[in-house]
């Protein structure tokens, strides 16, 4: 329970509506901003004065997993306005108030050192990576299917990286019969493809190494499926980059090859909203029960 917490949850989508739920059946004080156009009714939640004390009282603020822009403006899907995160503003929270965002920038991370405040990029994690792996090995199903007119069972698929996500993406897709080799760059990563009855591929040498296949999927957050890769690729092949924007593919050379690429970052949000937002709650409540024994023991 988080009886006598007070938290702010500022802007976000879908994910949010789950946060606020948890947290209200949690008991905490929950304070909502940039949410004006929500359709359902939180009436045990209070809309967020910036200009009041209810700053002074904060033990923790949500961000949107995509946390700011490089300005620090926060967006989110249930308000037209933005809002903007400000050094004055933060230095009123208590000093324990904790920040909590999906991902952070240089902005962000900069503000948090400014204002001395504890800064959680929760997609950094590894137990939310794994956790979220599995709504979007689900939303790429969704979209393989969709997007192709072929089984899944039997065709080549290519899976480029083998970190959280990754290895998540080679494990079902080699499950559901599909032919699959993985890119990796360490010996270690070649070797753990390996014993999974996979094919590696040695992503140091790219170019040298036979791309074709009916589905690639990229989870590389720089250029790696280039030019010369996308040459390799039949007319029918299947793009999927999962990379945060702007991706690791070449969308105009796609576009020009006739072969369609889709970039589809933040599926758990889009495919599973309620899923992704109970992954994260579960883990901010963890943290915050961890910093209250922390707090309990010290005095």
């Amino acid at each position: 329970m988080l009886t006598g917490y007070h938290v702010a949850i500022i802007g976000g989508d879908a994910r949010q509506i789950e946060i606020i739920r948890r947290l209200n059946e949690w008991d905490a004080t929950v304070y909502l901003a940039g949410f004006d156009q929500l359709n359902e009714s939180f009436t045990e939640a209070v809309d967020l004065d910036f200009d009041s004390d209810q700053v002074e009282k904060l033990d923790a603020i949500i961000l949107p997993i995509p946390g700011t822009d490089d300005e620090g403006k926060i967006d989110g899907i249930f308000s037209n306005r933005l809002i903007q995160l400000s050094e004055e503003w933060l230095k009123r929270t208590p000093k324990h108030c904790q920040i909590f965002t999906g991902i952070t920038n240089s902005f962000l991370t900069n503000l948090m050192k400014t204002v001395d405040r504890s800064l959680h990029p929760l997609m950094d994690r590894d137990d939310v990576a794994i956790y979220n792996s599995i709504p979007t090995v689900e939303g790429t199903i969704m979209l393989v299917i969709q997007h192709t007119d072929f089984t899944i069972h039997g065709s080549k698929l290519m899976v480029l990286g083998l970190g959280r996500v990754g290895m998540s993406l080679a494990r079902i897709f080699d499950h559901i019969g599909a032919d699959v080799s993985v890119g990796v760059r360490s010996s270690k990563a070649m070797a753990r493809v390996y014993e999974m009855g996979l094919t590696p591929i040695d992503m140091n040498k790219i170019h040298e190494s036979n791309m074709e296949c009916d589905i690639l999927i990229n989870t590389v957050p720089h250029l790696v499926v280039d030019q010369q890769v996308i040459k390799q690729l039949p007319s029918h092949a299947l793009i999927v980059d999962l990379a945060s924007k702007p991706g690791g593919t070449d969308f105009t050379f796609a576009d020009k090859r006739g072969i369609k690429a889709i970039l589809a970052p933040g599926l758990p949000g889009i495919v599973a909203p309620k899923t992704a937002g109970r992954i994260i709650a579960d883990v901010m409540l963890r943290i915050l029960k961890e910093q209250n024994r922390k707090e309990n023991s010290n005095e």
